[in-house]
Parts: structure tokens; C-alpha cells; sequence
């Protein structure tokens, strides 16, 4: 969860009475609006979830008591592609983008979602007679559904990433893309981008989700055309930053029944990439969110490839606080660059690297590093078989940050370096 500076708010949550952070216009333990100011009416059941060495997604089974349906989860739904922006991914391209923006809530196992009367709105899985409202909630017995944007996974040839809602929050305002393309020499390129919603900000979800798949798009438009890594990276957080400027315009229509009372401010969010072709690695961010770099040989030195854009950043660069002491601040994760109408001036920070050896990529938000800050602690959680198995370690990661308290969306792409031969387009 990025955080955007402002007025100091509450410090508990008046529902539940849990423990507030800077920023937070929801209770992330109950999910209450914090902007009224008054208790919820209807409170989302104690976090169901537990953390294992072994990090799995246990909020079906736990929380709804029935096991999960057979199957992978369905692609989240993405969001349109803005005016002037890439309408897809060229031939020869594959592509998987977790940047759903709406919530679904399924049914119970076997249940049958139509209600008597003609209503066709999914029963809860738990109580099997309510049916589910706008937020996910049961109208019967108050309980809340699995979210498809709770937990996503990902893999390519080349390439996988996952994201979790956390064990604080009551949604995952992270998103990702990972995608694979050919170069004109036919080698092949491999994309990932995590955006971390503001929640501070309206519809955080909705803006990282419109920025991972904007991006994405722009990247694998003019990366096979045969334009320098820099440049493709610099148009695509361009792209980025217009699709979720794009959504403020849609925050004067009327306010969703499920947040009576929320400010409404233009969304935002952060933005990171990185991109593997031949023997360069580029990466591109706005905002704290941040990659690493990882190699086989844990004897040579890891590295952090980006610095952020907050304000534990600023105090640090200006010598006024140690890097212990600025990110043990309160006001460390008040991002200082974002993008959303109401941003700064927009200055994409791009650099090429050329490894001279193995390793992985780790492209993450916020909620990962906390758990793994310097470069070394994240070479310690990354597992010695990351190259070649990237979703597992990807997994691993996800679990890291679970196990150490999961306060935040926690979201992972892993990256093998270099790029598996072949894998571009591959099915």
C-alpha cells in the first residue's frame, strides 16, 4: 500500500478497534469506510488465514468451509484500453495480465446461484441462502466471498508472478503483468510490471489494475518493432500514467452504494518493470515500488536496481536520517512520484543493466520488501532454485511476507536472467 502525504487520521478503527496506519481510508481488518468516521453496520469476520511455511492460498477452504472448485481461476477482467493506446499485443506474443477491476463473488459448491423469483445473484458460499451484495458480502449472514484478486498466479516460459491480498486488507490493490514477445531478431523478450495502488486515493484498485495493462500493452507494441528497451520503457509508464489520469474523469459519477461516504480524489498508483532482452536488463518505475537483483551464486554480490520515490528516500539522499532511522518513520512510505491526474510532473526513471552472470529478477511492491529490505535480506528469501523455478519462488516470497505479518498487498514477479531461449510466443 503506497500513501500519498496528508492530514493526520485516526488511530484506531472505531468498528473494530484495530490499529490504524497513515493513509489507510479503510480498516483493514474490518474493511469499514474510515472516511465516515462513524462504526460499520456490517463487519467482515476475523481474518481466516494463517500463514505456512508452505505459502498456499487457504481462503476458500478456511473461510467459506467447503473446499475450493476444481480448476484455475478465471482471467480477471481487464480494463479498456484508453484512447489512443495500443489495442493489444502484436503477433507472436504471449501474455498473461492479473489486472481484474472489479471483485467476483462465486458460488458455493454446488449451489444452485439462482434464487426463487427470478433473482440471479449468487448464494453465499457459506450459509448457502443469502445472496451476495456489491461488496462481496452476504445479505443474510454478513459473510464475505473470495475475491478473484484475493490471490493470482502467473507463469510464462521465462517469467511467472503472484500477488495476495495480505492478511491486513480486505482487498489486493496490487496488479501485475507478465508477457513474453519476439524481438525482431526473433529472440525473445520478457515483460513484468507491478502497480501498487494509493489507497489513500479513489479506486486504487481500479488504477493499478489500468496501469499494469496499459503498459504492458505499449510495451509489447514497440519492443517487436525494434525500439531500444529505454525508450519502450519510458513510453510505456507514459501509457501507464494516461490510462489511470484517464480514470479520474469517472469520478464524478455517483458514488458507489458500498462507499456512501468516501472522498472522492483523482486514483493513483506506483508503477515498476522490468524487461529481459539478450544480455540487458531494463527497468522503469515511478513511486517505492522496487527491483532487485539476485544472482545463482549467492557469494557474489545482490543489488537493489532502483531507488524510491518517498519521502524516507528524500531524507536519506539529503543526509538527514540513516536509512534505518528515515524507514522507521511514520511518514517513510509517503511517496514523493505517482501516477494519477493529480500527480507531479512526470519523470520516468529508466536504467539498463548488462549482468554478467545468472540470476533472477525480483520485481516487487511494497508489501514484499518491507519483509526483505536491503538486497541481501531479499537474496536470503529468494530461494537458491529461483532461475528455474520461477512461480515456485515467486510463491516462496508471496509466503515470506505472509509469515511476517502480511500487513500489506504483497505482489512478486520473478524474472530468470537471461531469458530462456525459445520462449517468446511459445504456447
Amino acid at each position: 500500500m503506497s500513501q500519498m502525504p496528508q492530514l493526520p487520521q485516526l488511530s484506531a478503527c472505531p468498528t473494530c478497534a484495530e490499529p490504524l496506519e497513515a493513509g489507510d481510508n479503510y480498516c483493514g481488518g474490518c474493511g469499514a469506510d474510515l472516511s465516515a468516521a462513524v462504526p460499520s453496520a456490517r463487519q467482515e469476520p476475523e481474518d481466516y488465514r494463517l500463514a505456512a511455511p508452505a505459502p498456499v492460498d487457504p481462503r476458500t477452504a478456511a473461510a467459506l468451509d467447503a473446499p475450493p472448485p476444481p480448476g484455475p481461476a478465471a482471467p480477471a477482467t481487464q480494463p479498456t484500453t484508453p484512447a489512443g493506446a495500443p489495442a493489444g499485443p502484436p503477433p507472436h506474443t504471449q501474455t498473461h495480465t492479473s489486472t481484474g477491476t472489479a471483485a467476483s463473488a462465486g458460488t458455493g459448491a454446488g449451489a444452485d446461484p439462482r434464487l426463487s423469483g427470478g433473482d440471479s445473484r449468487p448464494r453465499c458460499a457459506a450459509c448457502q441462502e443469502g445472496t451476495i451484495d456489491r461488496d462481496g458480502y452476504c445479505e443474510h449472514c454478513g459473510h464475505a466471498q473470495a475475491r478473484e484478486r484475493d490471490h493470482m498466479e502467473r507463469e510464462l516460459a521465462g517469467v511467472a508472478a503472484a500477488s495476495d491480498r495480505g492478511l491486513r486488507h480486505h482487498r489486493n490493490e496490487d496488479a501485475f503483468s507478465v508477457a513474453t514477445a519476439a524481438l525482431p531478431d526473433g529472440s525473445p523478450a520478457v515483460v513484468a510490471v507491478v502497480c501498487d495502488g494509493v489507497s489513500s486515493a479513489t479506486r486504487p484498485d481500479d488504477a493499478s489494475a489500468a496501469a499494469a495493462h496499459a503498459a504492458e500493452a505499449s510495451l509489447l507494441t514497440s519492443l517487436p518493432r525494434g525500439a531500444h528497451p529505454k525508450q519502450a520503457m519510458n513510453e510505456a509508464i507514459v501509457a501507464a500514467a494516461d490510462a489511470v489520469t484517464a480514470l479520474a474523469a469517472e469520478t464524478a459519477a455517483p458514488v458507489p452504494q458500498e462507499e456512501p461516504q468516501r472522498h472522492q480524489n483523482a486514483p493513483a498508483c506506483t508503477i515498476v518493470s522490468a524487461v529481459v532482452t539478450g544480455d540487458m536488463l531494463t527497468v522503469g518505475w515511478i513511486g517505492d515500488s522496487r527491483v532487485y537483483w539476485v544472482p545463482d551464486d549467492r557469494a557474489t554480490q545482490p543489488a537493489r536496481l532502483t531507488e524510491d520515490d518517498s519521502w524516507a528516500a528524500q531524507m536519506v539522499a539529503a543526509g538527514l536520517m540513516s536509512e534505518a532511522e528515515a524507514y522507521a518513520d511514520e511518514r517513510a512510505h509517503a511517496i514523493t512520484g505517482w501516477l494519477g491526474a493529480d500527480a507531479y510532473e512526470l519523470e520516468p526513471h529508466t536504467a539498463s543493466f548488462k549482468p554478467d552472470r545468472p540470476g533472477v529478477v525480483v520485481v516487487c511492491s511494497d508489501g514484499l520488501w518491507n519483509y526483505a529490505e536491503s538486497a541481501e535480506e531479499m537474496a536470503r528469501a529468494v530461494p537458491p532454485d529461483a532461475r528455474g523455478r520461477p512461480l515456485q519462488s515467486a510463491r516462496v516470497l508471496v509466503g515470506h511476507a505472509l509469515n511476517g505479518g502480511g500487513h500489506d498487498n504483497v505482489t512478486v514477479a520473478v524474472v530468470p536472467f537471461p531469458a530462456a531461449p525459445g520462449g517468446a510466443g511459445s504456447a
